[in-house]
């Protein structure tokens, strides 16, 4: 995509057969870089990019990567590109301010380090431009931010062009990130985008057709069964496992384990009325997460059943090939029966979310 819009990428060739290796690399210079291509950023430390000095080398990585999994996602296709002979690393980036309602580009001299690395130990090393919700990301905002990344010149002009080019890709998709990290300066041939990613607004899809045929082959093995079950289901990067209904609550539930030091591995809504089968889906789906050290199940019963749901969590444990503890506070419909029916399974429940979410806190914590 990037291509199109003008901004330079390295020569590399997609494949999704290793036999195809040997002959396709003839049209290549080595070194090279191979990528799974995964919708998810940190490929590079889970082991999805491997850099190889020979076709040799480079046919082993293929094989490597083809048919396994990273974060989650199967690797189905592998892209196999020109080393690149690095100066400088540059992050850019465009996402969504949702604070001030607008857009804001982020970018900075990477410096060795990753951009979560970077925004963590060193903020003020990340350049902040507004983008203005009337006039848009202007030719002089991308020349400033150039600047303030201390360059001049040629190299000036050619960064600035790129940062309106990636400006543009994002408005025109839709996006909520659209990113280059890196955006590699070369010894040679100027600014060239070694990797980048681009979120497009699931809401904005029906005016991106050729998106939607891609979007099931982009979701992980847990995204897909919660999406063929309705429920919403979103991976993140802690290790407590949350189960709830209700959006409102999901959330509450989240911030309740921020608040006493834990981080949520998920985020997963039930929706309303829940079946037995749908709970068991849900937990199985959180419980297989090898992120998971605990999980949270909160439920407010209303049309969602404190019965049903704790048949379903009964099934999950039972039928479950990865067992975990876990801690569960229900209230609402049929919640004296739910309870019952769980204390029979040797299964206790809290009284309150405040003690799940600080019994979830405690255990996850305890096993690192």
């Amino acid at each position: 995509m990037l291509l199109s819009y003008g901004i330079p990428i390295p020569k590399g060739i997609l494949i999704s057969d290793s036999k195809q290796t040997v002959s396709i690399l003839n049209n290549l210079k080595h070194p090279y870089m191979v990528k799974a291509q995964v919708p998810v950023s940190g490929r590079g430390k889970a082991g999805g990019i491997i850099p190889a000095n020979s076709i040799d080398e480079a046919q082993d990585a293929v094989t490597r990567l083809l048919g396994a999994e990273i974060k989650s996602f199967l690797v189905s296709q592998v892209l196999i590109e020109e080393k690149l002979a690095t100066k400088k690393e540059v992050y850019l980036g465009f996402t969504v301010d949702r604070f001030n309602r607008c857009y804001v580009m982020l970018a900075s001299k990477m410096d060795g380090m990753d951009i979560e690395e970077l925004t963590e130990k060193t903020p003020q090393a990340i350049v902040r431009t507004p983008v203005d919700v009337q006039s848009g990301f202007r030719s002089f905002d991308a020349l400033s931010t150039a600047k303030r990344l201390c360059y001049c010149g040629d190299h000036l002009v050619e960064l600035s062009s790129i940062i309106q080019k990636l400006y543009r890709a994002a408005i025109e998709n839709d996006a909520e990130l659209a990113e280059i990290n890196p955006l590699i300066e070369t010894e040679t041939a100027g600014f060239v985008a070694a990797d980048a990613r681009m979120v497009i607004d699931d809401n904005a899809l029906v005016r991106h057709p050729e998106y939607e045929s891609k979007e099931a082959q982009t979701l992980s093995s847990m995204e897909t069964l919660a999406l063929k079950n309705n429920l919403a289901y979103v991976k993140l990067d802690g290790d407590i496992g949350v189960v709830g209904n209700g959006a409102g609550l999901v959330m509450a539930t989240l911030d309740l384990l921020n608040y006493y030091g834990g981080k949520p591995a998920d985020f997963l809504d039930l929706g309303g009325g829940a079946s037995v089968e749908a709970i068991r889906v849900a937990l199985r789906i959180v419980l297989e997460d090898s992120d998971t050290k605990f999980v949270l199940v909160n439920v407010l019963g209303g049309i969602t059943r404190c019965d049903e749901v704790a048949r379903g969590i009964i099934e999950a444990v039972e039928d479950g090939k990865v067992k975990k503890p876990l801690a569960v506070r229900f209230v609402g419909t049929n919640e004296k029966e739910g309870l019952r029916i769980l204390a029979d399974a040797g299964i206790s429940a809290l009284d309150s979310m405040e003690e799940a979410a600080k019994e979830a806190v405690k255990f996850a914590v305890g096993a690192k």
